[in-house]
């Protein structure tokens, strides 16, 4: 290499840097320069898309990881003592047999981090070698290449069920209209299709995409993680600026679904990606455990000195008292001596060397094996895998696995963490007026009885004879056929379509309220256009971004089977003979009296017919990879009239919006077709409008509301339709009782806002649905600033919401829905066994007070009897009195001699607004104190930065171990912060496509995912920042209550067992320093000292820590209280700790002293006293292990006996071959001597007998008199299951536990128009007393209220 081309490569490496630092990039496209070298290139200075996850290369390996691993400061410790042992003046070993133990501790770790790599390796080797189509100039045409091959400013093209390779900026798609749909779950966790739109004006969509005629340039910002914001615009050639933005971006990772092709241009490659810029690869955390590690670290550091000390001291004193100089001291070149202060000076550091034993040099290593078997066991336990998702637990940091058993506190989201995220239409208000659906109620209290019986099992494979008779029972009682019929059809439709995303009859049909019905009928037949009930409906079917698919075109759920097209049109049938079934014998059930004359009714009176055919609408190719891919039309004006409500297929990037749009489809209200211009409606008449969309002002944090513009195909008005929360939208009417509201409109929205809040208190989730005609001169002066805020580049989105809210002004309500979001399986049954297991269970939800509370009674995080505080105030000052007066109250009950041992059951309910002011830095402190004496605390209406705050205001204030699980990217900070994150991946878990057999699934999830570890899934962004994954709430109990249980007790008694082996061994040759001169000699070969930890004592440990079980996973699941035993201090605490190292003290003088006091007066060399001693000290580690050890296997036998025989293997061998190893001294034959000799044996017993006997009483005397909990189990572990299961029990009947049964939503007191809904306190006086007064303040009471 020249100088010249030196300074070039310095050059170009300094201006790459200044444009990937400037704030906007400018990019062309790359195809007038193709196959020119890299250097003429000119986007060159950006990042290619190949991808490189690993640390290390062959060159660089040894140098980093050495690096690395001196990062730990015992590393450094030992390296440092075998340069010191290479000083002859102070060594003590021979220092090539000093290097040995730190030589295999680094390689150990080494080997381990290599192994890592080398699958971080193939992981990026596989994603790099995906294929992919880019455009070629030379061939005219896109080509096959892989994705490492994509550069910026290519053109690339992605078809139908297709991984993107690179951020796209999308500038045609098969679709007429430009849409492309996206699948996002793998980036976000939303599986719901979301549409992305080609950048308008750029490119000519018709007939075909030529890449050639783009010759403009675009201007993007550079590259950041935010997955929801994309800042750009393109700039054509006579310098017109077209505005992109994130809706015109497809983002590598995503999957194209519903859109047979779509081309882009590559803005971001390879690690400049959002995706890899949100990856940010394995977590390493530092345990609690571990930090009380190193503080015991410095203890053997401080005791290790202070022993150095005494033998510096005593080799002073020695020399001192000896007449003359002592034979063995070899003088200097000179022939002079040192002085015994110089002397002793040296012994210091080789005393150090002589016992640096005492410091565990390979704890570290043992641990991070532990750990690794630790997680082994958690991702491949059977009861934590979901058969539905086909996923298991995630492990992303690998070094906290123990503090799965130290939790005292749980930070839960509700929304898809607690509740499962579908979404079910229950009940409605249309201009203050309620329909309560109680038909759609039935329904879903049927399919719930099923779901909890479970006492038939549909084959969805029935003969058309089967099928026909279970459709016509007419000679049963009515009652009873009506109740089975449903019964039966709602255990049809949910395992007929079990295999179907999103789209269960449970989710989507909706049974109509008779009376609203009929409100709509009458509307439709007085023949008027506008009314305030069909706007209500129009609302629910064009206010949404759902996307509309043929039902051939829907995608499939991960673990379905490919099926044969015979066996799917079979079950479309059977779909539309359910959703007819449900739906007609719910309705007439209800309306009519006499069941015998609902057959005589006219179904088209009621609904209109379906018919049971579905006009397949997609087409099937094979790409180049040979994955199938889909082709889903655009339906033409005819394709639309034809379509019937069976054929379509709804998905969107809410399941609440999916809920609302079935809701106006059952009552005719269709949603046909949606464009980025338009929306198709068929209305319960059959009449089609399709409405102009002229904008859509989406959902934000900050608004809390999303509207849609459009202009009435019949009245020419444009109409702006908003949805939102209630607080939202209501004070977008003015204030709520406002002088300036007429009566009627006065009525309505009082009326509206009472249905809500009872709504909220049966724990359903609350949206308000308002209108506003708006002029046309006022629309195109508004048209005007809302396109200059769209293709502004500062400040973009700031404006864009403002132009919303300048619309958003004087609406008129039109009403409210109540959506249900039901409770995960089994969350009842977490919650409750973990507050038996002394943990408190926070929940930090964004949704209204109301909701929370009931969903608090659903999953009983707050009991019938609790004492239930509201907190919410809106000044500083009302709040401080709140929680000074409620903190005295609690204080005074606790203080109150007459309630010793009584637990005062008190729940904190608390809003956003007096969060806020509660975590003001001179209220914090009041209230972490009042919530540290509540049961639990819901916080509603939370930001995700006050969840994070929260968190760590708790973790902080409290010293608590802390758990965050959530499920969305709004728990992200909550998850961060907290000491343990646990993602949910269940519902929106990565979906893989349908047609794909297992071994490709398998295949497609490597090669699409980046692995780091063991798990080859692609995360969410709640998975990504979590510690560890699961899919479901309920498994947080076994892998807290087991797992997390055995890691930490495993891990505690292995780190202790590994400080005691050290301790008791190191002082043998402490001991032995008293009658040597402290000359820092040795009575064992420094070859069997150090094979003795590397080889005999090593893996016996290891194996403990990872195998070992106090308490079966049955008992501790049963009695959730044994949980508490790792809670707070732990078993690894100060106490235990230095209990070990006094039992190793003694155990030492035991293992010494015994065969001192044998061979006194004999004239046996140093050898043959130091190998039975040495042998005895072997016995005495592993039967003290033994004594330790909880469950013996057949894995313990093995490396236990496998220990003992590799010593003596070892040891004979040794001592055959070691003739002049070790001069002067040599240990030749030395063990076959002593094994002829029954004093050796002698010796071995004796000892081993006199050192353990104290620790066997100790146990003894401690499990007898004062058993702990642990010991109590241990003892039931060893009855039969039965006896076991009964005494479980019993046990839980007299706490009161019992088995809780799957809780449905129970209705608190509900609130009247003159009651507020501000405290629950029905049960106060039972439970406390009249003496207990609790002042609570509220703003809208404006008084206290005294309970």
């Amino acid at each position: 290499m020249t100088w010249r081309s030196l300074v070039t490569r310095v050059r170009d490496a300094l201006r790459g840097q200044r444009a990937r630092d400037k704030d906007l990039r400018n990019l062309v496209s790359t195809l007038p320069y193709e196959g020119l070298g890299r250097s003429k290139q000119p986007n060159r200075y950006f990042q290619s898309n190949a991808i490189k996850t690993t640390k290390y290369t062959l060159l660089t390996f040894i140098p980093m990881n050495l690096y690395e691993q001196f990062h730990r400061l015992a590393n450094i410790y030992f390296v440092g003592l075998v340069i010191l042992n290479f000083f002859p003046v102070v060594n003590a070993f021979q220092p090539e047999v000093a290097l040995i133990p730190i030589c295999v501790i680094l390689a150990l770790t080494a080997l381990k981090d290599a192994w890592e790599d080398f699958r971080r390796y193939q992981s990026d080797r596989k994603l790099n070698n995906t294929p992919c189509l880019i455009y070629s100039r030379r061939e005219k045409l896109f080509v096959e290449r892989r994705w490492k091959d994509v550069k910026v400013g290519d053109f690339v093209r992605v078809v139908c069920n297709e991984i993107i390779p690179a951020d796209l900026l999308l500038l045609h798609t098969s679709d007429p209209n430009g849409v492309c749909h996206l699948e996002t779950s793998n980036l976000d966790g939303e599986t719901n299709l979301k549409q992305r739109t080609a950048v308008h004006g750029v490119c000519v969509t018709d007939p075909a995409f030529d890449p050639e005629s783009f010759n403009s340039i675009v201007v993007c910002e550079k590259p950041n993680n935010n997955l929801n914001h994309f800042k750009c615009y393109v700039e054509k050639p006579d310098k017109e600026k077209v505005g992109a933005g994130i809706e015109s971006l497809l983002l590598r990772g995503c999957t194209v679904r519903n859109t047979d092709h779509a081309a882009g241009f590559v803005v971001y490659a390879g690690h400049e990606t959002k995706s890899m810029l949100n990856n940010n690869g394995p977590r390493y955390k530092r345990s609690k455990l571990e930090r009380k590690l190193n503080i015991d670290v410095i203890f053997c550091v401080i005791l290790l000195f202070a022993m150095c000390l005494i033998g510096s001291l005593g080799h002073y004193l020695w020399q001192l008292s000896l007449p003359g100089a002592a034979p063995y001291l070899v003088p200097d070149s000179n022939g002079n001596l040192d002085s015994p202060g110089l002397s002793s000076f040296y012994m210091f550091f080789t005393m150090i060397i002589l016992l640096q034993i005492l410091i565990p040099i390979s704890l570290y290593v043992s641990i991070e094996l532990v750990k690794m078997g630790q997680i082994f066991f958690i991702t491949n336990d059977i009861d934590l895998y979901d058969e539905k998702t086909d996923s298991q637990v995630q492990c992303k940091a690998l070094n906290i696995t123990e503090d799965l058993g130290q939790v005292e506190y749980i930070f839960s989201d509700k929304t898809g963490t607690l509740t499962e995220n579908k979404m079910l239409f229950r009940r409605c208000s249309v201009m203050g007026t309620e329909y309560p659906h109680k038909e759609n109620a039935i329904c879903l209290a049927d399919f719930d009885e099923l779901d909890s019986e479970e006492e038939i099992i549909f084959n969805q494979h029935q003969s058309p004879q089967q099928m026909s008779r279970a459709l016509h029972c007419e000679d049963r009682n009515p009652g009873d056929t009506q109740r089975q019929d449903r019964r039966h059809w709602s255990r049809v439709a949910a395992t007929a379509q079990s295999h179907v995303a999103f789209s269960s009859p449970l989710e989507t049909s909706v049974i109509p309220d008779r009376k609203l019905l009929q409100q709509i009928s009458r509307i439709e037949s007085s023949s008027r256009k506008t009314d305030p009930y069909l706007d209500f409906f129009l609302a629910l079917a064009i206010c949404n971004t759902v996307v509309v698919s043929m039902a051939t075109a829907r995608r499939q759920r991960a673990s379905a089977s490919l099926h044969s097209s015979q066996s799917s049109s079979v079950l479309d049938t059977l779909t539309n003979l359910v959703k007819k079934s449900v739906s007609l014998r719910c309705i007439f059930t209800s309306c009519q009296s006499k069941p015998k004359k609902s057959s005589s009714l006219s179904e088209d009176s009621v609904i209109e017919e379906d018919n049971f055919y579905s006009s397949d609408k997609m087409e099937s190719t094979e790409d180049i990879s040979g994955y199938r891919k889909c082709s889903v039309h655009a339906l033409s004006p005819s394709d639309v009239s034809a379509v019937t409500s069976a054929d379509l297929s709804y998905e969107a990037e809410s399941p609440d919006e999916a809920a609302l749009v079935y809701a106006a489809k059952a009552y005719g209200f269709i949603l046909l077709a949606r464009t980025p211009n338009s929306v198709t409606v068929r209305l319960p008449s059959g009449e089609e409008l399709v409405f102009e969309v002229l904008d859509t002002l989406t959902f934000d944090s900050n608004r809390k509301r999303m509207s849609v513009l459009v202009k009435h195909p019949i009245t020419k008005e444009y109409v702006l339709y908003t949805k939102g929360a209630d607080y939202a939208i209501m004070e977008l009417l003015g204030t709520l009782y406002a002088e300036h509201l007429s009566g009627k409109q006065k009525k309505v929205a009082t009326d509206t806002q009472y249905h809500v809040d009872c709504y909220a208190k049966d724990g359903l989730r609350t949206l308000c649905f308002a209108k506003k005609i708006v002029r046309e001169e006022t629309y195109e002066s508004w048209l005007v600033e809302r396109q200059r805020a769209l293709a502004a580049i500062d400040n973009r989105e700031e404006l864009i919401m403002e132009t919303a809210v300048r619309l958003e002004t004087n609406l008129s309500l039109l009403g409210a829905t109540g959506i249900e979001d039901r409770l995960q399986e089994s969350v009842p049954d977490t919650i409750v066994a973990l507050r038996e297991a002394g943990i408190q269970v926070w929940v930090l939800t964004g949704d209204k007070t109301e909701t929370a509370v009931n969903i608090g009674y659903a999953c009983r995080l707050v009991e019938e009897e609790d004492l239930l505080i509201n907190m919410s105030c809106k000044n500083k000052l009302t709040c401080t009195a709140l929680l000074d007066c409620t903190l005295a109250e609690v204080k005074r009950y606790n203080e109150d001699p007459q309630n010793v041992d009584t637990t005062q059951n008190i729940s904190v309910v608390i809003d956003g607004d007096t969060l806020a002011i509660a975590l003001s830095p001179d209220l914090r402190d009041s209230f972490i104190e009042l919530a540290r004496r509540c049961r639990s605390v819901l916080c509603c209406r939370v930001t995700p930065l006050q969840k994070s705050t929260v968190v760590k205001l708790v973790r902080d204030k409290l010293k608590v171990m802390t758990l965050a699980v959530g499920d969305g990217a709004n728990d992200v900070n909550m998850i961060q912060a907290a000491d343990v994150g646990i993602g949910i991946s269940g519902q929106e878990g990565m979906q893989v496509p349908a047609d794909f057999s297992r071994a490709s699934r398998m295949q497609f999830l490597s090669e699409t995912c980046i692995k780091h570890f063991v798990t080859p899934l692609c995360p969410l962004q709640a998975v990504m920042a979590s510690d560890f994954a699961i899919s479901r709430f309920k498994h947080l109990r076994k892998l807290l209550l087991v797992h997390g249980h055995w890691c930490y007790t495993r891990l505690a008694n292995m780190i202790i067992y590994f400080f005691y082996k050290n301790v008791a061994y190191v002082n043998l040759l402490f001991w032995y320093q008293f009658f040597c001169g402290f000359s820092g000699t040795a009575m064992i070969d420094y070859w069997l000292m150090i094979f003795f930890n590397l080889f005999f004592t090593s893996v016996p440990p290891i194996m403990f820590g990872i195998m070992d079980r106090d308490v079966s996973a049955e008992l501790l699941l049963g009695v959730p209280e044994l949980y508490r035993t790792g809670q707070g201090k732990g078993e690894y605490n100060f106490l235990t700790f230095w209990i070990s190292i006094l039992d190793a003290f003694y155990q030492s003088l035991v293992c010494f002293f015994v065969p001192y006091l044998v061979y006194q007066g004999s004239d046996v060399d140093i050898f043959t006293f130091g190998t039975p001693l040495n042998t005895a000290s072997l016995f005495i580690i592993l039967f003290h292990l033994s004594i330790e050890i909880k469950a013996w296997t057949v894995v313990h036998w093995a490396v236990m006996l496998g220990s003992v025989l590799l010593y003596f293997v070892v040891t004979l061998a040794f001592s055959a071959i070691c003739v002049t190893c070790n001069p002067p001294s040599n240990p030749y034959w030395i063990l076959q001597s002593q094994m002829a000799d029954p004093v050796f044996y002698l010796i071995c017993v004796l000892t081993t007998v006199v050192a353990l006997l104290p620790r066997c009483t100790f146990h003894v005397l401690k499990n007898s008199i004062a058993p702990s909990p642990l010991i109590h189990a241990r003892h039931l572990d060893q009855k039969e299951a039965s006896i076991r299961d009964q005494w479980i029990k019993e046990w839980r009947s007299m706490r009161g536990g019992g088995q809780v049964r799957r809780s449905r939503l129970s209705t608190p007191p509900s609130p009247t128009p003159e009651t507020p809904v501000d405290i629950f306190s029905d049960t106060i006086g039972e439970m406390t007393g009249d003496d207990f007064t609790l002042n609570v303040i509220s703003e809208n009471c404006g008084r206290p209220v005294h309970t």
